[in-house]
């Protein structure tokens, strides 16, 4: 998928050490709900183990070519968030900091749920974001999804932690609403 400053594409064993350079950020996975990478060698077990999957691609600036952070449609089994149909997906994204507040998330976002409404037959897409994390809360916002749930005291197994987590939907009915009004 292209946008005008993107490229999405797959993920490849040599953008190893890109995702390394980003992934290893105390800001970026805590964020997120994962553990920052120790090393070349996991983003390298990332990429072939989770960033394999089908609807998980590398979000490429076409200015350098180099990736600099991951988005993805997940499916309920790959999910944390409980969905209200089996066609529904989870989007779930993340950016290295030095191209945080430069649009590049909602910029690949709206390509994939274009994707995942258009070509995937998504009835909703889901998303969610932990407390603290407005980066993440506005984006969503930006999107066009609205608030479901709040989940309190969720033991976030990846990073040992407890979380609050805000639950956020985006119907087929509501995209298709708003591109009436693009």
């Amino acid at each position: 998928m292209e946008t005008t400053r993107l490229i999405l594409r797959h993920w490849r064993d040599d953008d190893a050490e890109a995702l390394y350079k980003y992934a290893k950020s105390k800001r970026i996975g805590p964020a997120a709900g994962w553990n920052p990478h120790k090393d070349v060698e996991e983003s390298l077990m990332i990429i072939r183990e989770i960033f394999s999957k089908p609807e998980t691609y590398a979000i490429v600036l076409k200015e350098t070519m180099e990736p600099v952070g991951c988005i993805a449609l997940m499916p309920q089994s790959d999910s944390n968030i409980k969905f209200s149909s089996p066609y529904d997906m989870e989007l779930g994204y993340w950016i290295g900091t030095p191209y945080w507040g430069k649009g590049l998330v909602p910029e690949a976002a709206k390509a994939l749920i274009r994707r995942g409404f258009e070509e995937l037959g998504c009835k909703n897409i889901w998303c969610g974001y932990f407390d603290g994390n407005n980066k993440s809360r506005r984006v969503q916002e930006k999107l066009g999804f609205s608030h479901v749930r709040t989940e309190q005291d969720i033991f976030w197994e990846t990073t040992c932690e407890i979380k609050t987590e805000h639950v956020n939907i985006l119907t087929r009915e509501s995209w298709e609403e708003r591109q009436k009004s693009l």
